[in-house]
């Protein structure tokens, strides 16, 4: 978390539940109210950064999808609580981005937050909070950033006969939510490349390599934080959703949630991976470690008798019978080199070598 973000956590110390502040990075975000209204023969879309403006277009008789774009305007964000009746703690939800995703049933709504994980250029994950609000002929969805993730949904709502244009707001909620958690899939498969380039480096180990061992192994836990929790965030609307949602939508969530659960376990995976990684690099530096320690041992070992002769003639004795031999100098060069082959050959018997 953010010293920015946790700046604005202790200014809602004190405050009473409910209270709307904005929980997020300080920065200056685009402000948009969007509408999509719709029936099976009628499209229409309005946007504008005047929430007034949006509210009168609604159309009681049609489905709608509200979205909001930018959090950090407290006075929209409650004018739209106030129109659709939301409760005072689910719009706090909604203001607070650093929270993990959950979602809650209220008497005609269902509300889901959870995280939006966007792979950069620059190989990091950008992470943005959207939350879903689900009633009566009506979604509205509260994205903390500008962006169109969802233009393909856009797009075939805005084709005569599509399933998404024929059907109700329900299977809209399952359609959005489906294509955020299938969007997990994409970073799932970025994060597996990049295991796999590692697993290829791991050959000729370096400082590098294990610098990007530990920048996979931080993502993995943050893509876990942020995921693990909608588990249980679906888990609940499948079967605690108070009578508001269809068997037909509760068999989609399902899948949704069997999506969420493959996610998880690939997530397991590549984390056992990525720890992989990290022993195995350990290991290697290690191996690696052994077999400077083994040479230099082997040349000491065999510059042991060695030094024994040199030290032994090299006393500065008065009488010493060899130094008179014309060919004890030539003699004495021959039994070190013979010394230390037939300790080289020994070595190589017992594969030391």
């Amino acid at each position: 978390m953010s010293k920015k973000i946790r700046k604005r956590v202790s200014e809602k110390a004190g405050l009473p539940p409910g209270s709307l502040v904005y929980i997020g990075a300080e920065k200056q975000q685009k402000h948009l109210v969007e509408l999509i209204s719709y029936t099976n023969s009628e499209y229409f879309f309005y946007s504008s950064e005047n929430v007034d403006e949006v509210l009168k277009k609604i159309n009681p008789a049609h489905q709608s999808w509200f979205n909001v774009v930018g959090l950090t305007q407290i006075e929209t964000i409650s004018k739209i609580g106030n129109y659709f009746s939301l409760h005072h703690l689910l719009l706090e939800d909604i203001l607070n981005t650093d929270q993990r995703a959950k979602s809650d049933v209220y008497e005609q709504q269902i509300s889901i937050t959870l995280k939006v994980l966007n792979k950069l250029e620059n190989e990091n994950i950008e992470y943005e909070q959207i939350s879903f609000v689900l009633g009566k002929n009506y979604i509205i969805s509260f994205q903390e950033k500008e962006g169109d993730m969802f233009s393909n949904i856009r797009n075939r709502l805005n084709t005569t006969g599509s399933n998404v244009r024929n059907k109700n707001t329900e299977y809209l909620f399952y359609r959005l939510l489906d294509h955020v958690v299938d969007s997990y899939f994409s970073i799932l498969e970025k994060l597996g490349e990049r295991i796999e380039l590692l697993e290829n480096e791991m050959n000729k180990p370096n400082r590098i390599s294990v610098n990007k061992i530990h920048e996979l192994r931080r993502e993995l836990i943050i893509i876990r934080k942020n995921i693990y929790p909608l588990r249980e965030a679906l888990n609940k609307l499948i079967k605690d959703d108070a009578g508001l949602l269809s068997l037909e939508t509760e068999r989609y969530l399902g899948d949704v949630y069997d999506h969420c659960l493959i996610i998880i376990e690939t997530l397991e995976t590549y984390r056992e991976l990525a720890s992989g990684l990290t022993e195995f690099y350990m290991s290697t530096v290690s191996n690696k470690m052994n077999e400077v320690i083994k040479t230099l041992t082997i040349i000491s070992t065999i510059f042991i008798p060695l030094t024994f002769l040199v030290g032994v003639y090299g006393m500065n004795f008065k009488y010493m019978p060899e130094i008179d031999k014309p060919y004890a100098y030539p003699i004495v060069w021959g039994i070190m080199l013979l010394i230390a082959v037939a300790m080289l050959v020994y070595f190589k018997v017992k594969k030391w070598l």
